[in-house]
């Protein structure tokens, strides 16, 4: 039976992932003591990236806005990989995205509000987090963006 937060990502349309498989030599998440850290995760669809290339150039903002959605839920799976289950959230302490962006890109913000529109929807006021939003030259596999999150859980 799915819990909660399970049951609010499907009354939004949307399916928890399985989790993306590491691309190198890394755990897709970590748990140290009740905190959850996840691995940047990139907008993988079925074990592969549906866009690559620069936001502000290849993709525009509002397709890497998308794909910030897509990272957070990635992310979500990886924290249930560790945390065994998303109602242990009790809260997301912090997002850090990373925008691959043109030269001239400066709408980085906008980008991860993608991810973080997700987590209020679907984690409501335990969603609500600090965060950075980080213009780089390039990310692994010509990725537009990658999202990290750390959750606090309850103790189980």
């Amino acid at each position: 039976m799915a819990g909660a937060v399970e049951s609010r990502l499907a009354e939004l349309g949307l399916t928890l992932p399985a989790v993306v498989p590491p691309l190198a030599s890394y755990q897709p998440a970590v748990q140290s003591g009740v905190y959850v850290y996840t691995s940047g995760q990139l907008p993988m669809v079925d074990g592969k990236l549906a866009v690559t290339g620069k936001v502000g150039a290849e993709v525009t903002p509002d397709e890497a806005k998308e794909l910030a959605k897509t990272c957070a839920l990635n992310a979500l799976a990886a924290v249930k990989s560790v945390a065994g289950d998303l109602d242990r959230i009790k809260r997301v302490v912090k997002v850090v995205g990373f925008i691959a962006s043109a030269s001239d890109f400066t709408g980085q913000p906008a980008v991860l509000n993608g991810a973080s529109e997700l987590l209020g929807a679907v984690l409501g006021d335990k969603g609500v987090h600090a965060r950075s939003a980080v213009g780089v030259a390039v990310l692994p596999l010509d990725a537009p963006v990658e999202v990290e999150v750390q959750v606090e859980l309850v103790e189980a």
